[in-house]
Protein backbone atom coordinates (compact mmCIF):
# COMPACT_ATOMS: atom_id res chain seq x y z
CA UNK A 1 0.00 0.00 0.00
CA UNK A 2 1.43 3.39 -0.97
CA UNK A 3 2.19 6.01 1.63
CA UNK A 4 0.06 9.10 1.94
CA UNK A 5 2.09 12.08 0.75
CA UNK A 6 1.89 15.28 2.81
CA UNK A 7 3.60 18.50 1.76
CA UNK A 8 4.01 21.47 4.08
CA UNK A 9 4.83 24.81 2.46
CA UNK A 10 6.81 26.89 4.97
CA UNK A 11 9.38 25.92 7.57
CA UNK A 12 8.26 28.21 10.36
CA UNK A 13 6.66 27.47 13.71
CA UNK A 14 3.26 26.42 12.32
CA UNK A 15 4.74 24.39 9.48
CA UNK A 16 7.14 22.43 11.69
CA UNK A 17 4.52 21.80 14.38
CA UNK A 18 2.03 20.56 11.79
CA UNK A 19 4.57 18.32 10.10
CA UNK A 20 5.61 16.78 13.43
CA UNK A 21 1.99 16.30 14.55
CA UNK A 22 1.14 14.61 11.24
CA UNK A 23 4.15 12.29 11.21
CA UNK A 24 3.69 11.33 14.86
CA UNK A 25 -0.05 10.68 14.43
CA UNK A 26 0.54 8.45 11.40
CA UNK A 27 4.10 7.21 10.90
CA UNK A 28 2.90 5.81 7.59
CA UNK A 29 2.65 9.31 6.12
CA UNK A 30 5.53 10.71 4.11
CA UNK A 31 5.78 14.30 5.33
CA UNK A 32 7.96 16.88 3.58
CA UNK A 33 8.54 20.53 4.52
CA UNK A 34 9.64 22.87 1.74
CA UNK A 35 11.28 26.06 3.02
CA UNK A 36 12.22 28.69 0.46
CA UNK A 37 15.10 30.11 2.50
CA UNK A 38 18.20 28.51 3.98
CA UNK A 39 16.99 29.30 7.50
CA UNK A 40 14.04 27.32 8.88
CA UNK A 41 12.38 28.58 12.05
CA UNK A 42 14.00 31.99 11.55
CA UNK A 43 11.23 33.85 13.35
CA UNK A 44 11.43 31.45 16.29
CA UNK A 45 15.14 32.14 16.48
CA UNK A 46 14.84 35.93 16.79
CA UNK A 47 11.64 36.12 18.84
CA UNK A 48 11.59 37.45 22.37
CA UNK A 49 14.96 39.10 21.96
CA UNK A 50 16.51 35.72 21.23
CA UNK A 51 14.75 34.05 24.17
CA UNK A 52 11.59 32.88 22.31
CA UNK A 53 8.31 33.78 23.99
CA UNK A 54 6.82 30.32 23.34
CA UNK A 55 3.33 30.95 24.71
CA UNK A 56 1.42 32.65 27.52
CA UNK A 57 0.23 31.23 30.85
CA UNK A 58 -3.44 31.75 30.07
CA UNK A 59 -5.14 28.37 30.39
CA UNK A 60 -8.81 29.27 30.06
CA UNK A 61 -9.81 29.33 26.36
CA UNK A 62 -12.50 31.99 26.83
CA UNK A 63 -9.95 34.29 28.45
CA UNK A 64 -7.24 33.36 25.96
CA UNK A 65 -9.23 34.34 22.86
CA UNK A 66 -9.61 37.88 24.22
CA UNK A 67 -5.95 38.40 23.23
CA UNK A 68 -6.71 37.99 19.52
CA UNK A 69 -7.98 41.03 17.60
CA UNK A 70 -8.76 38.75 14.66
CA UNK A 71 -9.79 35.11 14.94
CA UNK A 72 -11.03 35.12 18.53
CA UNK A 73 -14.38 33.52 17.74
CA UNK A 74 -12.88 30.83 15.53
CA UNK A 75 -10.06 30.05 17.95
CA UNK A 76 -12.32 29.30 20.91
CA UNK A 77 -13.05 25.74 19.84
CA UNK A 78 -9.48 25.28 18.62
CA UNK A 79 -8.08 26.27 22.01
CA UNK A 80 -10.33 23.74 23.70
CA UNK A 81 -8.43 21.14 21.64
CA UNK A 82 -4.90 22.56 22.01
CA UNK A 83 -4.01 25.42 24.35
CA UNK A 84 -0.94 26.80 26.19
CA UNK A 85 -0.97 24.02 28.79
CA UNK A 86 -0.74 21.47 25.97
CA UNK A 87 2.10 23.41 24.37
CA UNK A 88 4.08 23.50 27.61
CA UNK A 89 3.52 19.77 28.14
CA UNK A 90 4.56 19.01 24.54
CA UNK A 91 7.90 20.75 24.99
CA UNK A 92 8.34 19.26 28.49
CA UNK A 93 7.90 15.76 27.07
CA UNK A 94 10.72 16.52 24.65
CA UNK A 95 13.12 17.79 27.28
CA UNK A 96 12.36 21.52 27.19
CA UNK A 97 11.02 23.08 30.38
CA UNK A 98 9.25 26.42 30.17
CA UNK A 99 9.13 29.07 32.88
CA UNK A 100 6.46 31.69 33.48
CA UNK A 101 7.46 35.31 34.05
CA UNK A 102 5.53 37.83 36.13
CA UNK A 103 3.56 39.13 33.15
CA UNK A 104 2.51 35.62 32.07
CA UNK A 105 4.93 35.17 29.18
CA UNK A 106 6.47 31.71 28.98
CA UNK A 107 10.08 31.12 27.90
CA UNK A 108 12.42 28.15 27.92
CA UNK A 109 14.36 27.99 31.20
CA UNK A 110 17.53 28.29 29.12
CA UNK A 111 16.44 31.79 27.99
CA UNK A 112 17.62 30.76 24.53
CA UNK A 113 15.44 30.46 21.44
CA UNK A 114 17.95 27.96 20.08
CA UNK A 115 16.54 25.49 22.62
CA UNK A 116 13.15 25.69 20.90
CA UNK A 117 14.65 25.56 17.40
CA UNK A 118 16.68 22.47 18.31
CA UNK A 119 13.67 20.80 19.92
CA UNK A 120 11.48 21.28 16.84
CA UNK A 121 14.18 20.17 14.43
CA UNK A 122 15.01 17.10 16.52
CA UNK A 123 11.33 16.18 16.88
CA UNK A 124 10.85 16.52 13.13
CA UNK A 125 13.87 14.33 12.41
CA UNK A 126 12.79 11.71 14.94
CA UNK A 127 9.28 11.62 13.42
CA UNK A 128 10.74 11.10 9.95
CA UNK A 129 9.84 14.52 8.54
CA UNK A 130 11.89 15.45 5.48
CA UNK A 131 12.99 19.10 5.47
CA UNK A 132 14.06 20.60 2.14
CA UNK A 133 15.69 24.05 2.31
CA UNK A 134 16.29 26.67 -0.37
CA UNK A 135 13.28 25.25 -2.20
CA UNK A 136 10.05 27.13 -2.55
CA UNK A 137 6.78 26.28 -4.24
CA UNK A 138 6.33 27.99 -7.60
CA UNK A 139 2.98 26.66 -8.70
CA UNK A 140 0.20 24.42 -7.38
CA UNK A 141 -2.45 22.61 -9.40
CA UNK A 142 -5.26 20.39 -8.21
CA UNK A 143 -5.59 17.47 -10.59
CA UNK A 144 -7.34 14.17 -11.10
CA UNK A 145 -5.17 11.51 -9.43
CA UNK A 146 -5.70 9.19 -12.42
CA UNK A 147 -4.16 11.76 -14.75
CA UNK A 148 -0.91 11.88 -12.85
CA UNK A 149 0.40 8.54 -14.06
CA UNK A 150 1.53 10.08 -17.33
CA UNK A 151 3.21 13.03 -15.66
CA UNK A 152 6.94 13.14 -15.13
CA UNK A 153 7.15 13.70 -11.40
CA UNK A 154 9.58 12.96 -8.61
CA UNK A 155 8.68 9.48 -7.43
CA UNK A 156 7.20 9.91 -3.98
CA UNK A 157 5.26 6.67 -4.14
CA UNK A 158 1.73 8.04 -4.03
CA UNK A 159 -1.12 6.91 -6.26
CA UNK A 160 -3.78 9.12 -4.63
CA UNK A 161 -2.18 12.52 -5.19
CA UNK A 162 -4.52 15.42 -5.78
CA UNK A 163 -1.97 18.24 -5.98
CA UNK A 164 0.80 18.70 -8.50
CA UNK A 165 3.43 21.13 -7.27
CA UNK A 166 6.15 22.86 -9.26
CA UNK A 167 9.17 23.74 -7.15
CA UNK A 168 11.57 26.62 -7.61
CA UNK A 169 14.28 24.06 -8.39
CA UNK A 170 12.41 23.06 -11.54
CA UNK A 171 11.27 19.75 -10.12
CA UNK A 172 7.66 18.64 -9.82
CA UNK A 173 6.18 16.69 -6.90
CA UNK A 174 2.74 15.39 -6.05
CA UNK A 175 0.90 15.05 -2.78
CA UNK A 176 -2.40 13.97 -1.30
CA UNK A 177 -2.65 16.85 1.16
CA UNK A 178 -1.06 20.26 1.12
CA UNK A 179 -0.58 22.62 4.05
CA UNK A 180 0.10 26.30 3.42
CA UNK A 181 2.03 27.70 6.40
CA UNK A 182 3.92 30.46 4.65
CA UNK A 183 3.34 33.29 7.12
CA UNK A 184 1.41 36.52 6.83
CA UNK A 185 3.56 38.68 4.59
CA UNK A 186 1.44 39.97 1.72
CA UNK A 187 4.04 38.85 -0.84
CA UNK A 188 4.15 35.22 0.32
CA UNK A 189 3.29 32.50 -2.14
CA UNK A 190 0.77 30.82 0.15
CA UNK A 191 -1.71 33.67 -0.21
CA UNK A 192 -1.24 33.60 -3.97
CA UNK A 193 -2.07 29.90 -4.11
CA UNK A 194 -5.04 30.32 -1.77
CA UNK A 195 -6.39 33.06 -3.98
CA UNK A 196 -5.92 30.88 -7.08
CA UNK A 197 -8.01 28.20 -5.41
CA UNK A 198 -10.84 30.69 -4.92
CA UNK A 199 -10.16 31.82 -1.38
CA UNK A 200 -10.85 35.41 -0.39
CA UNK A 201 -7.84 37.14 1.12
CA UNK A 202 -8.23 39.86 3.72
CA UNK A 203 -5.53 42.37 2.71
CA UNK A 204 -2.47 41.91 4.96
CA UNK A 205 -1.36 44.98 6.88
CA UNK A 206 1.19 45.29 9.72
CA UNK A 207 0.29 44.57 13.32
CA UNK A 208 2.46 44.88 16.46
CA UNK A 209 4.39 48.01 15.57
CA UNK A 210 5.78 50.98 17.46
CA UNK A 211 4.87 54.64 16.96
CA UNK A 212 7.08 57.35 15.52
CA UNK A 213 6.74 60.48 17.67
CA UNK A 214 8.99 63.54 17.48
CA UNK A 215 8.09 65.61 20.53
CA UNK A 216 10.21 67.73 22.89
CA UNK A 217 8.63 65.98 25.88
CA UNK A 218 10.24 62.71 24.81
CA UNK A 219 13.64 63.93 23.67
CA UNK A 220 16.66 62.56 25.54
CA UNK A 221 14.41 60.05 27.34
CA UNK A 222 15.27 56.94 25.30
CA UNK A 223 15.15 53.91 27.57
CA UNK A 224 12.80 55.45 30.15
CA UNK A 225 9.81 53.22 30.93
CA UNK A 226 6.59 53.69 32.87
CA UNK A 227 4.97 50.64 34.46
CA UNK A 228 1.34 51.46 33.69
CA UNK A 229 -0.10 54.05 31.32
CA UNK A 230 -3.35 54.40 29.41
CA UNK A 231 -3.18 55.03 25.67
CA UNK A 232 -5.89 55.88 23.15
CA UNK A 233 -6.22 57.06 19.57
CA UNK A 234 -8.22 60.25 19.18
CA UNK A 235 -11.36 59.85 17.10
CA UNK A 236 -11.53 56.07 17.54
CA UNK A 237 -12.63 53.55 20.15
CA UNK A 238 -9.05 52.25 20.44
CA UNK A 239 -7.63 52.30 23.95
CA UNK A 240 -5.21 50.17 25.95
CA UNK A 241 -3.33 50.02 29.24
CA UNK A 242 0.06 48.62 30.14
CA UNK A 243 3.77 49.42 30.35
CA UNK A 244 5.16 52.03 27.99
CA UNK A 245 8.73 52.48 26.78
CA UNK A 246 10.19 55.67 25.37
CA UNK A 247 12.55 54.99 22.47
CA UNK A 248 14.71 57.30 20.38
CA UNK A 249 12.13 57.18 17.56
CA UNK A 250 9.04 57.52 19.75
CA UNK A 251 6.96 55.11 21.83
CA UNK A 252 6.90 51.35 22.32
CA UNK A 253 6.00 48.81 25.01
CA UNK A 254 2.80 46.79 25.54
CA UNK A 255 0.54 49.86 25.86
CA UNK A 256 1.51 50.80 22.31
CA UNK A 257 1.91 47.34 20.81
CA UNK A 258 -1.52 46.18 21.98
CA UNK A 259 -3.02 49.36 20.56
CA UNK A 260 -1.29 48.69 17.23
CA UNK A 261 -2.67 45.15 17.12
CA UNK A 262 -6.28 46.09 17.81
CA UNK A 263 -6.02 49.10 15.53
CA UNK A 264 -3.96 47.48 12.77
CA UNK A 265 -6.41 48.17 9.97
CA UNK A 266 -7.68 51.54 11.22
CA UNK A 267 -4.16 52.87 11.70
CA UNK A 268 -3.13 51.57 8.29
CA UNK A 269 -6.09 53.34 6.71
CA UNK A 270 -5.00 56.67 8.20
CA UNK A 271 -1.44 56.09 6.96
CA UNK A 272 -0.16 55.99 10.56
CA UNK A 273 -0.82 59.70 11.02
CA UNK A 274 -2.91 60.25 14.15
CA UNK A 275 -3.04 61.77 17.62
CA UNK A 276 -2.09 59.48 20.48
CA UNK A 277 -3.55 60.29 23.89
CA UNK A 278 -1.44 59.27 26.88
CA UNK A 279 -2.38 59.26 30.54
CA UNK A 280 0.92 58.70 32.34
CA UNK A 281 -0.90 58.13 35.66
CA UNK A 282 -4.10 56.23 34.74
CA UNK A 283 -5.28 56.03 38.34
CA UNK A 284 -6.15 59.73 37.95
CA UNK A 285 -8.15 61.99 35.68
CA UNK A 286 -7.37 65.72 35.38
CA UNK A 287 -9.60 66.66 38.31
CA UNK A 288 -8.45 64.01 40.75
CA UNK A 289 -4.81 64.57 39.85
CA UNK A 290 -5.14 68.30 40.45
CA UNK A 291 -6.50 67.47 43.91
CA UNK A 292 -3.54 65.14 44.48
CA UNK A 293 -1.08 67.84 43.37
CA UNK A 294 -2.71 70.36 45.72
CA UNK A 295 -2.32 67.85 48.53
CA UNK A 296 1.34 67.43 47.62
CA UNK A 297 1.83 71.20 47.62
CA UNK A 298 0.33 71.48 51.10
CA UNK A 299 2.31 68.54 52.50
CA UNK A 300 5.73 69.42 51.00
CA UNK A 301 5.81 73.17 50.36
CA UNK A 302 9.62 73.44 50.57
CA UNK A 303 10.45 70.56 48.24
CA UNK A 304 11.58 71.31 44.72
CA UNK A 305 9.28 70.10 41.96
CA UNK A 306 12.01 68.22 40.12
CA UNK A 307 13.14 66.21 43.12
CA UNK A 308 9.86 64.45 43.81
CA UNK A 309 6.91 63.20 41.71
CA UNK A 310 3.81 62.52 43.81
CA UNK A 311 2.48 59.96 41.29
CA UNK A 312 5.72 58.01 40.96
CA UNK A 313 6.78 58.87 37.41
CA UNK A 314 10.47 58.61 36.48
CA UNK A 315 12.04 61.95 37.38
CA UNK A 316 13.49 62.48 33.90
CA UNK A 317 10.01 62.21 32.38
CA UNK A 318 8.52 64.25 35.22
CA UNK A 319 10.98 67.07 34.49
CA UNK A 320 9.88 67.12 30.84
CA UNK A 321 6.21 67.30 31.83
CA UNK A 322 6.97 70.09 34.29
CA UNK A 323 8.61 72.05 31.49
CA UNK A 324 5.66 71.45 29.17
CA UNK A 325 3.40 72.91 31.90
CA UNK A 326 5.61 75.99 32.17
CA UNK A 327 7.25 74.98 35.44
CA UNK A 328 10.93 74.79 36.39
CA UNK A 329 12.26 71.76 38.30
CA UNK A 330 13.96 73.97 40.91
CA UNK A 331 10.68 75.72 41.82
CA UNK A 332 9.36 74.92 45.31
CA UNK A 333 5.91 73.37 45.56
CA UNK A 334 4.65 76.30 47.65
CA UNK A 335 5.34 78.67 44.75
CA UNK A 336 3.15 76.84 42.19
CA UNK A 337 -0.13 78.64 41.43
CA UNK A 338 -3.40 76.81 40.84
CA UNK A 339 -3.38 77.46 37.08
CA UNK A 340 0.02 75.79 36.81
CA UNK A 341 -1.23 72.77 38.75
CA UNK A 342 -4.10 72.46 36.28
CA UNK A 343 -1.66 72.63 33.37
CA UNK A 344 0.56 70.01 34.99
CA UNK A 345 -2.40 67.71 35.66
CA UNK A 346 -3.37 68.01 31.99
CA UNK A 347 0.18 67.13 30.84
CA UNK A 348 0.17 64.01 32.99
CA UNK A 349 -3.33 62.74 32.29
CA UNK A 350 -4.20 64.18 28.87
CA UNK A 351 -0.94 64.17 26.94
CA UNK A 352 -1.37 64.51 23.16
CA UNK A 353 1.34 63.23 20.85
CA UNK A 354 1.40 63.43 17.05
CA UNK A 355 2.24 60.03 15.56
CA UNK A 356 3.88 60.32 12.14
CA UNK A 357 4.65 56.71 11.27
CA UNK A 358 5.48 53.25 12.54
CA UNK A 359 8.37 50.84 12.97
CA UNK A 360 8.33 47.05 13.05
CA UNK A 361 8.57 45.66 16.58
CA UNK A 362 12.11 44.21 16.67
CA UNK A 363 12.24 41.34 14.16
CA UNK A 364 8.83 40.01 15.17
CA UNK A 365 6.86 40.93 12.08
CA UNK A 366 3.18 40.16 12.54
CA UNK A 367 0.38 40.88 10.11
CA UNK A 368 -3.34 41.34 10.27
CA UNK A 369 -4.99 39.72 7.25
CA UNK A 370 -4.81 36.50 5.28
CA UNK A 371 -7.19 33.73 4.24
CA UNK A 372 -10.74 34.63 5.23
CA UNK A 373 -11.72 32.91 8.46
CA UNK A 374 -15.13 31.71 7.30
CA UNK A 375 -13.44 29.67 4.57
CA UNK A 376 -11.42 27.53 7.00
CA UNK A 377 -12.73 24.70 9.18
CA UNK A 378 -11.12 25.43 12.56
CA UNK A 379 -11.65 21.87 13.75
CA UNK A 380 -9.21 20.59 11.14
CA UNK A 381 -7.74 23.76 9.53
CA UNK A 382 -8.89 22.37 6.18
CA UNK A 383 -10.16 24.62 3.42
CA UNK A 384 -13.94 24.68 3.13
CA UNK A 385 -13.50 25.18 -0.62
CA UNK A 386 -10.76 22.74 -1.59
CA UNK A 387 -10.60 19.27 0.00
CA UNK A 388 -7.05 18.31 0.94
CA UNK A 389 -5.85 21.91 1.28
CA UNK A 390 -4.97 23.05 4.81
CA UNK A 391 -3.80 26.26 6.47
CA UNK A 392 -1.86 27.05 9.65
CA UNK A 393 -0.28 30.10 11.25
CA UNK A 394 -0.35 33.64 9.98
CA UNK A 395 -1.41 32.77 6.45
CA UNK A 396 -4.92 32.84 7.98
CA UNK A 397 -6.50 36.12 9.13
CA UNK A 398 -5.56 35.45 12.77
CA UNK A 399 -3.22 37.51 14.91
CA UNK A 400 -2.69 38.16 18.60
CA UNK A 401 -1.27 40.87 20.79
CA UNK A 402 2.29 40.69 22.06
CA UNK A 403 3.11 38.14 24.77
CA UNK A 404 3.40 34.72 23.09
CA UNK A 405 -0.12 34.67 21.65
CA UNK A 406 0.92 34.56 18.00
CA UNK A 407 3.12 31.53 18.60
CA UNK A 408 0.25 29.84 20.45
CA UNK A 409 -1.99 30.34 17.41
CA UNK A 410 0.77 28.75 15.32
CA UNK A 411 1.11 25.74 17.63
CA UNK A 412 -2.65 25.23 17.85
CA UNK A 413 -3.42 25.59 14.14
CA UNK A 414 -0.36 23.52 13.23
CA UNK A 415 -1.30 20.69 15.59
CA UNK A 416 -4.91 20.58 14.39
CA UNK A 417 -3.85 20.64 10.73
CA UNK A 418 -1.19 17.99 11.24
CA UNK A 419 -3.55 15.61 13.01
CA UNK A 420 -6.25 16.13 10.39
CA UNK A 421 -3.85 15.54 7.49
CA UNK A 422 -2.84 12.27 9.14
CA UNK A 423 -6.48 11.29 9.40
CA UNK A 424 -6.46 11.44 13.20
CA UNK A 425 -9.47 13.00 14.90
CA UNK A 426 -8.72 15.80 17.34
CA UNK A 427 -9.98 15.17 20.90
Amino acid sequence: MSRRQIIVAGGGAAGFFAAIACAEADPGCAVTIYEATAHPLAKVKVSGGGRCNVTHACFEPRELVRRYPRGHRELLGAFHRWQPRDTAEWFEQRGVTLKTEADGRMFPVTDSSQTIVDCLQNAAEKAGVRVVLRTGIKQVERVDPNALSAEKTIALGSTRSTFKISLTTGDTVTCDRLLLATGGNKSNAGLTFARQFGHAIEPPVPSLFTFHVNDPRLQELSGVSVGEVATAVRGTALKERGPLLIAHWGLSGPAVLKLSAWGARELHDCDYQFTLLVNWAPAFDPGSLRTELERARAAHPKKQLGNWCPVGLPLRLWAKLLGAAGLKPETQWAMVPGAALRALAAQVTEGEFAVTGKSMFKEEFVTCGGVRLSEVDFKTMESRLVPGLFFAGEVIDVDGITGGFNFQAAWTSGWLAGRAMAGAAAP
